[in-house]
């Protein structure tokens, strides 16, 4: 999936070493899947749309 030219509107990511990561913890993923379903606590989910930058 190719980086958006404008980053996700709302959405603040600090994985800096993530494909889709832009200055000021910005997501220039074209949108983003989160997971799993039934999560019960922040502990519980992650974000699918991870690329690792040297991937």
């Amino acid at each position: 999936m190719d980086k958006s030219n404008q980053p996700l509107n709302g959405v603040k990511c600090v994985v800096n070493t993530c494909y889709y990561w832009n200055q000021g913890n910005q997501c220039k993923a074209p949108k983003i899947e989160v997971q799993p379903p039934g999560a019960q606590d922040t502990q519980e989910t992650d974000c699918a749309t991870f690329y690792p930058t040297n991937g």
